[in-house]
């Protein structure tokens, strides 16, 4: 039996109002998840009280809890097929790997342990406004995977991915009702609203139509006749067609055409990632009028030399253009070469304010909980992380570990480090998880943000030391990387936890990760962690250009990405598992 809290029961830093006022969510469903409100971030003092918002998790099943791993990678995986082209098709499972890295498994766990939490991640899904002016599409050129072919396809794909968590009637192992999704960064791809609006939508269920500019057509890389895209109507004969990519007509009227998701029907949180902060994920441009008016304008730069690709991707990686100030001058230099588009207001780059304002708008509450995380006292204090709790024994955390300086690796500021530490402190009684966009590895960007210029950046090896000096830890759970993997940490705190990192579903094998707690009754408790696919259909039907079968095409056509990483999903090790973890409070 799942041991959640019900509201009536909950404990320290729940505030009394909320509690009565969430008492008719309890009635509904065995758990409860409920938001824990950033009252002692930088938007409240410290003595203020918390407020919670109600959420009921997925109603519980009448029958006893069982394993449910239908539509799981244990059940199933797309696996590639030939050579070239490779098609994909029905493949078997990934079995489960038990990792004792940082505790001995014991006998007798199956037998013993309760459920204290079951969730699903979602990460990196990079909702692209493929038409958008700004894209940096060109740097193909000189990097054959800087532009991708299935890159006007990301809505679908991600509405198959909601219908797919939608389906799971339990948890993997346990069975126990999911509780809630996270998502962990990178929603958008440009920081375009056009984005934000669709991603939303994805999230909370209604119609979208993917297209921008232009309302009657595609305007972009794949009818500019340019052979280094893939022109998938036309018969130009382009490099990735000599690869093998299909010729398919009809493709890109279809790709721009009204889609509708159902929404997820679970609660969901949301956390940022440097593409939501930053327009292109990397620069601090905010506030460059000439960048702001080529987003909405009617130029579009789609072709430059593979020597100027080189130098601006360069400028990039080496973060020696934080704010864009080189990158106007290269687009400046290059006006001439501009081709026409529509213009369109929808393409504008929001602020954080906005981004957080979108959330809290009721349209997108869909089974909340408001804000999806976010609330107003974010809003007062211009902050991008929150607590929440999650089950009886467990709450969670999430980060903003986005630099507003500039560049896409990340870093924490010292005033959301004290709140961490804070919140670690306060809820020492309750298990932890802690959610962000960037990797400890990638959190090496210490750059000044302007808005708090006195303010120090902190490392990921310092969260890492501080999350290890907090024996409540169980896992931080981030994306950014685009890459299955799982790190045990043992920091000189004394505490350990696991670092979980889940590809993305922009690039193959675009995958989403449940993950489940449970106490073992022996002083340890376990991580299951198990991988999803959408629910496209394995094989593609060239000749199907609907919704479900554009979203099966997403898959094949990530799988085939020229220069596209092979090692993504991971190990073994990395993908279905049991982490087993000692704990002490």
């Amino acid at each position: 039996m799942s041991r959640t809290r019900s509201v009536a029961g909950s404990g320290q830093g729940i505030h009394r109002r909320s509690v009565l006022a969430a008492t008719g969510a309890v009635a509904l469903s065995a758990g409860v998840g409920y938001a824990l409100r950033p009252s002692d971030s930088q938007a409240a003092t410290a003595t203020e009280t918390t407020e919670a918002v109600a959420a009921s998790s997925r109603r519980a099943p009448a029958a006893p809890l069982a394993p449910y791993t239908k539509g799981t990678t244990l059940a199933s995986v797309a696996t590639p097929r030939g050579s070239g082209y490779r098609r994909l098709g029905d493949g078997p499972g990934w079995q489960r790997v038990v990792r004792s890295d940082l505790a001995a498994p014991k006998s007798g766990r199956a037998g013993r342990r309760t459920a204290l939490a079951a969730f699903v991640q979602l990460t990196d899904l990079h909702i692209i406004d493929a038409q958008h002016p700004l894209r940096l599409e060109y740097l193909r050129s000189a990097d054959i995977h800087a532009w991708r072919p299935h890159e006007a396809l990301t809505v679908q794909g991600a509405i198959a991915l909601v219908e797919r968590i939608n389906a799971l009637r339990g948890a993997p192992v346990t069975g126990a009702p999911l509780h809630f999704a996270m998502t962990t960064g990178d929603n958008t791809d440009n920081n375009a609203k056009s984005e934000l609006e669709w991603f939303l939508k994805v999230m909370s269920g209604g119609r979208i139509t993917p297209n921008s500019g232009d309302p009657r057509r595609y305007e972009g890389v794949q009818n500019s006749g340019l052979t280094q895209y893939w022109q998938p109507d036309a018969a130009v004969r382009d490099t990735d067609k000599q690869a093998g990519f299909p010729h398919l007509d009809g493709f890109l009227k279809a790709a721009v055409r009204e889609v509708r998701s159902p929404g997820l029907n679970l609660p969901w949180y949301s956390t940022v990632g440097n593409h939501d902060s930053l327009p292109m994920g990397c620069y601090a441009s905010h506030g460059d009028s000439y960048l702001t008016e080529l987003a909405i304008g009617g130029k579009k730069l789609m072709d430059v030399s593979a020597a100027e690709a080189q130098r601006l991707q360069t400028l990039i990686k080496k973060a020696r253009d934080p704010e864009g100030v080189r990158y106007e001058d290269f687009l400046k230099s290059h006006a001439r070469a501009m081709r026409s588009v529509t213009p369109d207001e929808s393409r504008a780059p929001f602020t954080p304010t906005e981004y957080l304002q979108a959330h809290l708008d009721p349209a997108y509450r869909s089974l909340g909980p408001a804000g999806h995380g976010y609330s107003s006292a974010n809003l007062d204090a211009g902050t991008q992380y929150y607590a929440f709790r999650i089950s009886d024994d467990v709450i969670g955390i999430s980060l903003d570990t986005n630099d507003a300086g500039g560049h896409y690796e990340g870093s924490l500021g010292t005033a959301q480090m004290k709140w961490l530490e804070r919140t670690l402190r306060e809820n020492k009684d309750s298990h932890a998880v802690i959610f962000s966009h960037h990797t400890s590895k990638t959190m090496t960007n210490t750059r000044v943000d302007p808005a708090r210029p006195q303010e120090r950046r902190h490392t990921g090896e310092e969260v890492l030391a501080l999350l290890g000096g907090h024996r409540n830890v169980l896992a931080w759970v981030n994306g950014h990387i685009h890459k299955n993997v799982i790190t045990p940490h043992s920091p000189s705190g004394g505490g350990s936890f696991w670092e979980i990192s889940t590809a993305s579903h922009v690039d193959h094998p675009q995958l989403a990760r449940v993950i489940e707690l449970t106490d073992n009754k022996d002083g340890t408790v376990s991580l299951f962690t198990t991988l999803v696919e959408s629910s496209a259909p394995h094989r593609t039907d060239f000749s199907d250009l609907s919704q479900t079968g554009l979203a099966a095409l997403y898959r094949e056509l990530s799988l085939n990405a020229p220069g596209a990483n092979t090692t993504l999903g991971g190990d073994p090790g990395d993908r279905n598992t049991e982490l087993v973890v000692n704990y002490r409070r």
